[in-house]
């Protein structure tokens, strides 16, 4: 089995801020697999199904970015799958807007929901599939994060779904590996 978290705020008022693109790439993966959200289990929301004879988890963490290693830690416990199964779909503000970068494993890089999982995982080595969102300004960025993108930035956060997904989808049969040759740099 092969689990793939989006990490994102649960709740209307979060819906489409930058911090949320990882949300919506499990969006996008669950149509593309045929599934829906709606059971809740392990403090987040799920949904099952299989890509290639491979079953599949996602997981919407519910219990805020800055938590969300307690969704994730109970996941991997209850299905007995370790951090090589894990694939984490994050936002990212050092990546220009619509830049993907796949990693096999590394450092939290300020994210305070990829440092919530490597502390209730105890490791770092997990996947992590990273969404630029941009950055504006120095300083303090809360307010970018759970800001919305503009409309002229519509298109471009579109594609970087799409692709997003897409990278997620090689990661299932494949590997990590191979959804890094395949999609960093796009």
């Amino acid at each position: 089995m092969k689990i793939i978290v989006g990490l994102g705020n649960p709740g209307d008022r979060y819906a489409d801020t930058r911090h949320n693109v990882g949300f919506a790439v499990l969006d996008r993966l669950a149509e593309r697999l045929g599934v829906s959200f709606g059971r809740k289990k392990y403090s987040g929301i799920i949904a099952e199904g299989a890509f290639e004879s491979e079953r599949v988890l996602l997981v919407k963490p519910q219990t805020y970015m800055n938590n969300s290693g307690v969704c994730v830690a109970r996941a991997l416990r209850y299905q007995s799958a370790g951090p090589g199964d894990l694939l984490v779909v994050v936002d990212d503000v050092n990546l220009p807007l619509g830049k993907l970068r796949v990693r096999m494993k590394g450092s939290a890089g300020g994210h305070n929901g990829l440092k919530s999982i490597a502390q209730h995982l105890g490791s770092t080595d997990f996947a992590r599939l990273r969404l630029g969102v941009g950055r504006r300004g120095g300083g303090d960025l809360t307010g970018h994060v759970l800001g919305s993108f503009g409309k002229r930035e519509r298109a471009e956060v579109d594609r970087m779904v799409s692709d997003a997904a897409e990278a997620a989808l090689v990661f299932v049969p494949d590997g990590i590996e191979k959804a890094m040759n395949a999609f960093n740099g796009t």
